[in-house]
């Protein structure tokens, strides 16, 4: 592995005064500019009758040009024969789209004109102005209309009371931890009554993911103790409650919940839950009665993973699931005795979907390698996914690379598989560069679909002549529960050795070379880079961290999750075996390490505590082994949100391993960058 000197105070500080831009485009190659003005589709809502399809469409703020902020969210319609039509587009974020039971509008959340927050619009589907249904002092956070739609429920914060706003005014803005967060509240409202107020069901609890029954009064809700993250995450619990009278039947499903979805004939409610309280992810498919009484899991020992529910009639289940680096789509009887699978594995990666009434016609999401998330139409007559949406026309002009998935075994003989983005160009017999990208969770896999992202290098390295490797190691998911629990009570240990060992078969097999391995990712994956960079430093010639975690022993202390980090991470306490959580922090192996590190983090990140970067880089900066650098990305959290901060990363991403994996290396780059201006987007 290339080593580099021991002591780079000296040239410092000159090379920090130089500005670095990005190198020419490859011919046809992809390149940051591309990756900050991607759009991409990340709803889907079928028209009652099945004939139109509205989806909301994320469209990048253009840093330089624009003011800084996250992605536009804009409501788009698209027909069966893919004619698309911009309903609410330019400066505006839309959410939480769907269609009210008539099919004659849609109806989303959005904060405009003259709003305190984030309140309920329907615009009508012939064309229109919105009209604003509801909206109050706190944020909608979800809605669902009553069968006849002179009724909608939705779920908002109560806002705060004039006394406790007098005495912030007064300077008394003290955080009682955990304490004041205050609970998301459950209302119904009356759309026929212009004057009609909300009423305020009196349900203990926090409340979200508010579904109205497409018969009768019911409501299915998950409540949970309070409105915190840990909470949100371990202690959801699904409910029903009737929207007249509050009465609530509860359901006592283990661990972490996921969607859920009404019946068509409202008896029955499917949801997606956790096997147990130590399952990392909620992946099972469960039904119950409406009136109560036991669980069914109708999937049961699936080596999978459910991701996105829908009902088809009274009986049958219809489900997106992640297999693998594959989805496939299928439905299932109630009583779990007969299944179908309507698309198999192998084609377009499907991540979520609606139903027509008569359930005979799906709105897909779908991506391929070679494009990101899209519109795709399924029917009853015609399974197989067809493209409506072409969001990034001005892909067709660029060369990507091609992707594959590769299949190696662990040390221990654990069969793994991952994806690989070869270089653009590639020559033959040529051993490249390797970006080795890892994933968070790390319940959470790749899918042999679009790979490319500010913070996911794909094809951007790959037309920069790197080869980009994406590892599904052990405690993945979309291999069923028992694979996802492999990493429990072992954090850095076999988990990390898979990344090595899937390095090594790549170097072994004549692809890369093994002396010029780069390490990414974020939260999780930056864990995985901390501890490569430090523990494995010997194999790794470049690290590029995220948001990621140094110290294990403060780790369960600073973050939002405590509870979610000890039941299905870590399975035990810092206090139950200190030496354990110090072994595995990568700062105890920082005298290891001589590689070149870049760290970066939100500066507000409540998952991750900012000192988790912080201690690492002094520690390394202290130690002068290799080059390190510290970012932090002021109001940003875990994950950068805003298109400046997502084009400032990117550069720096890519600026870091073409330095130390293809130039020259020496002391760290300049820390200015030219940004130059990223090219519009054409619709």
């Amino acid at each position: 592995m290339r080593r580099v000197h021991s002591n780079f105070t000296a040239v410092l500080v000159a090379a920090s005064l130089l500005a670095w831009a990005p190198a020419a485009r490859a011919d046809g190659g992809f390149t940051p500019q591309d990756v900050a003005r991607t759009r991409t589709v990340t709803q889907v809502a079928m028209a009652p009758d099945g004939m139109q399809i509205a989806y909301a469409l994320a469209v990048p703020r253009r840093p330089i040009d624009e003011d800084d902020g996250p992605s536009w969210m804009e409501l788009h319609v698209v027909g069966r024969d893919g004619v698309s039509r911009a309903f609410l587009a330019a400066d505006v974020t839309v959410s939480e789209i769907s269609w009210t039971p008539d099919g004659k509008g849609i109806a989303f959340l959005a904060k405009r004109g003259k709003d305190e927050a984030r309140s309920l619009y329907v615009i009508p589907a012939a064309g229109g102005e919105a009209r604003r249904i509801v909206g109050l002092a706190t944020e909608i956070s979800s809605y669902g209309f009553s069968p006849d739609g002179k009724r909608v429920a939705f779920l908002a914060k109560e806002e705060t009371p004039k006394a406790r706003k007098d005495l912030e005014k007064q300077g008394f803005t003290q955080e009682i931890v955990d304490e004041s967060a205050k609970p998301v509240r459950i209302w119904v409202l009356s759309t026929e009554d212009a004057s009609a107020k909300p009423k305020l069901l009196e349900v203990p609890g926090s409340a979200s993911d508010l579904r109205w029954s497409p018969v009768g009064s019911r409501l299915a809700v998950a409540l949970a103790p309070t409105s915190l993250v840990d909470d949100a995450l371990m202690a959801r619990r699904v409910a029903i409650v009737d929207a007249d009278s509050g009465a609530v039947t509860r359901f006592e499903n283990p661990g972490k919940l996921g969607p859920m979805a009404w019946s068509t004939d409202g008896r029955s409610l499917a949801f997606v839950a956790a096997a147990d309280a130590n399952d990392p992810s909620a992946g099972r498919l469960m039904v119950v009665s409406a009136e109560g009484g036991p669980m069914r899991d109708l999937l049961p020992g699936y080596e999978g993973n459910v991701a996105a529910i829908r009902w088809q009639s009274p009986e049958f289940v219809m489900y997106i699931g992640d297999e693998g680096v594959w989805t496939t789509f299928a439905k299932v009887r109630k009583d779990g005795v007969e299944k179908k699978t309507l698309i198999a594995t192998g084609g377009a990666i499907l991540t979520a979907f609606d139903l027509a009434r008569d359930g005979k016609s799906a709105a897909v999401i779908g991506q391929t390698p070679q494009h990101p998330p899209e519109v795709f139409l399924s029917t009853h007559e015609a399974p197989a996914p067809r493209r409506l949406t072409t969001s990034n026309p001005w892909l067709a002009g660029v060369r990507l690379a091609p992707q594959e998935v590769v299949k190696f075994r662990a040390r221990d003989g654990l069969a793994l598989e991952g994806l690989l983005i070869r270089p653009l160009d590639e020559k033959a017999g040529a051993k490249s560069p390797l970006i080795l990208t890892v994933h968070g969770g790390p319940e959470s896999h790749y899918r042999n679909g679009w790979l490319t992202g500010y913070a996911d290098p794909g094809q951007l390295g790959a037309a920069r002549g790197f080869a980009v490797f994406y590892p599904n190691y052990r405690g993945s998911t979309g291999r069923g529960v028992a694979f996802s629990k492999l990493s429990q009570s072992d954090a850095a240990g076999k988990e990390f050795d898979d990344l090595v060992d899937g390095v090594d078969h790549l170097v072994s097999t004549g692809v890369v070379n093994g002396t010029k391995v780069g390490v990414t990712g974020g939260s999780y994956g930056g864990y995985a880079t901390a501890w490569c960079s430090t523990r494995y430093s010997d194999r790794f010639a470049a690290g590029v961290m995220f948001v990621g975690i140094s110290d294990m022993v403060s780790k369960a202390g600073t973050t939002d999750i405590p509870n979610e980090e000890y039941l299905v991470h870590s399975r035990k306490r810092a206090w139950e075996d200190w030496q354990y959580k110090l072994e595995r922090s990568p700062i105890y192996y920082a005298e290891k390490s001589h590689t070149p590190l870049l760290i970066l983090d939100g500066k507000d990140d409540t998952r991750v505590h900012p000192s988790q970067s912080l201690v690492l880089y002094r520690y390394l900066k202290a130690l002068d082994h290799a080059p390190v650098r510290l970012v932090y990305y002021p109001g940003e959290q875990h994950g950068n949100r805003r298109a400046a901060s997502r084009y400032d990363y990117n550069l720096r991403m890519i600026q870091w391993f073409e330095q130390y994996l293809q130039g020259a290396g020496g002391a760290v780059p300049p820390y200015e960058l030219e940004y130059g201006k990223p090219e519009a987007a054409k619709d």
